[in-house]
């Protein structure tokens, strides 16, 4: 993998994190254990369908694992990763499949997977099939808030799509270095 990638996917990871800690500081919209935006998702969702499957696989196990740890909730690293691979897998299976403008589709599966990943955790763990009666709320939630995250992560892709522009002082530098004004040692032009 390039440098220039790896920093990428790394600066990606550590918005991912930031989200997912701010988002954990505002209180549930609504009082349903495991109702949640997933602001951290957005991240996950245009890392899918700007680099790959592997990287989003990366970034996302990077994040479920740094947000045991910043939150000191290691007992949750089960539930999101359980959530976080269903997400993962049924996004992977529309990625090919959808259109740019489409990609907030992958995102509504992908937050309805998450919570029902989630749930089918809380049940093998807590050995209470009960808990299934929560799954309309849990997946109505998913496909409201997988809407939201993905039109977020649509624009994300649109905008780390566009080129970067180039720095116009070093374009001055290196115009007065091919003109003889500026000694070229001094220059940060890479021509």
């Amino acid at each position: 993998m390039k440098t220039r990638k790896i920093l990428r996917l790394s600066l990606l990871t550590a918005v991912s994190l930031v989200l997912f800690v701010l988002e954990n500081q505002i209180p549930a919209p609504v009082p349903v254990p495991g109702v949640k935006l997933g602001l951290g998702n957005v991240i996950v969702v245009a890392v899918l369908f700007l680099y790959g499957r592997r990287e989003a696989l990366a970034v996302l196990g990077v994040k479920i694992v740094l947000s045991a740890v910043v939150t000191g909730n290691l007992g949750a690293l089960a539930y999101s990763a359980a959530g976080g691979l269903l997400s993962w897998g049924g996004m992977c299976l529309l990625r090919g499949l959808l259109r740019p403008n489409q990609l907030w589709v992958a995102s509504v599966l992908g937050a309805m997977l998450h919570n029902l990943g989630q749930l089918l955790a809380a049940v093998l763990i807590a050995a209470t099939p009960g808990l299934w009666a929560y799954l309309p709320v849990l997946l109505l939630s998913g496909m409201i808030t997988g809407f939201f995250t993905g039109i977020a992560a649509q624009t994300v892709v649109k905008r780390l799509r566009k080129p970067v522009p180039e720095c116009k002082m070093q374009n001055a530098e290196c115009k007065m270095q091919n003109e003889g004004t500026m000694d070229a040692d001094s220059s940060r032009c890479s021509e």
